[in-house]
């Protein structure tokens, strides 16, 4: 799939056009030097954006194409995915505006699994009003988890801290039921190897944390770190993975261990997003790891109490570019390295 070039084609899907996604999209790529690193081609339609660009007061040159092989380097690119017009209430959640953002998600998808796109990075969207017959996901993670190869993995990253979840959108009640030492062997050798292809990461080291308070302070706050969840890391550090834990998830970050490893795997959704989206918000990047394609995001949602207003700060979907091209290098790098390794000789 990877191949050596240049000129980078990166996907954007538009996301919920009611929220801020397409403000930080166009604010984005408002610097002419965004063009010098890839070719943005935005899935949504270019009247509209033109129009969004209006009431935001940005600057951003848009070049209306209406299929994939017009894309012009050193252009911002716009697919016409739709010709009818499209009334937009900024910070109102549309059901019709959803269709729309799914609409874009789902070509860009289909771009990215046929290489018509190197990468993609995808806007925010409404876990809401995005659910239809045709789309019955939680969210972005979920559909290219289906559509893609590979083993879909939430992974927050930055330049400080990189969280990787063994569980993301489930309630909570449901979460110690579906822990196994099977899935955190799966999660962690999914991270293990994104820091080694995606991060350039030669040895990593990782961080488990426990699932109880305290890692069930042995056995009396819960026992799954004493029945499973112990021996699951001692087997992990077995294959040669260097994985350390479980460690007490409040501790752990209040005392800054989390600098002395590469990743941190935390076994629920908010035990790992909380504290990432406190040492980071604003600048964190969710990547989809563990698939044979690259999807990024920003770590926020569709800040419908803004949109429209021109105010959104775009650095978190900028990261999430700039970290969707990193990420396209270094994995093409190592494949290429990999590709033909030296036979051992028996002689």
């Amino acid at each position: 799939m990877f191949k050596k070039d240049e000129n980078i084609i990166l996907g954007i899907s538009i996301g919920d056009m009611n929220g801020i996604g397409p403000e930080v999209i166009l604010k984005t790529f408002e610097d002419p030097r965004m063009m010098e690193l890839c070719t943005p081609v935005v899935f949504g339609n270019a009247k509209l954006l033109s129009f969004i660009k209006k009431i935001i007061n940005c600057t951003t040159n848009i070049h209306g194409i209406d299929s994939l092989d017009q894309i012009q380097k050193g252009k911002f690119n716009v697919l016409n995915l739709w010709k009818e017009g499209v009334n937009l209430d900024f910070g109102k959640l549309d059901d019709t505006i959803g269709k729309y953002a799914i609409k874009s998600f789902i070509a860009a998808t289909k771009a990215l699994k046929n290489n018509e796109i190197d990468a993609l990075v995808t806007a925010p969207i409404n876990k809401y009003n995005i659910q239809s017959e045709d789309f019955q996901f939680p969210g972005h993670t979920d559909y290219l988890d289906k559509e893609l190869e590979g083993n879909a993995l939430m992974f927050m990253v930055s330049e400080d801290i990189k969280v990787g979840l063994v569980t993301d959108h489930l309630p909570i009640q449901e979460v110690s039921q579906n822990i196994t030492p099977d899935l955190i062997k799966k999660k962690v050798r999914t991270i293990n190897q994104s820091l080694i292809q995606d991060f350039n990461v030669i040895k990593p080291r990782i961080a488990l944390l426990g699932l109880n308070p305290h890692s069930g302070d042995n056995g009396i706050i819960g026992n799954e770190e004493q029945t499973f969840i112990n021996n699951t890391v001692k087997e992990l550090f077995d294959e040669n993975i260097i994985v350390y834990g479980p460690y007490s998830a409040d501790a752990f970050f209040g005392s800054e261990q989390f600098r002395n490893f590469d990743a941190v795997v935390a076994c629920y959704h908010d035990q790992g997003l909380i504290p990432f989206k406190t040492l980071t918000f604003g600048t964190g990047v969710n990547y989809t790891a563990g698939l044979d394609r690259i999807r990024t995001s920003p770590d926020h949602g569709t800040a419908y109490d803004i949109a429209g207003k021109g105010i959104a700060d775009f650095t978190s979907f900028k990261n999430a570019v700039y970290t969707a091209l990193d990420i396209y290098k270094n994995k093409n790098e190592y494949l290429q390295s990999t590709a033909n390794p030296l036979k051992v000789s028996t002689i």
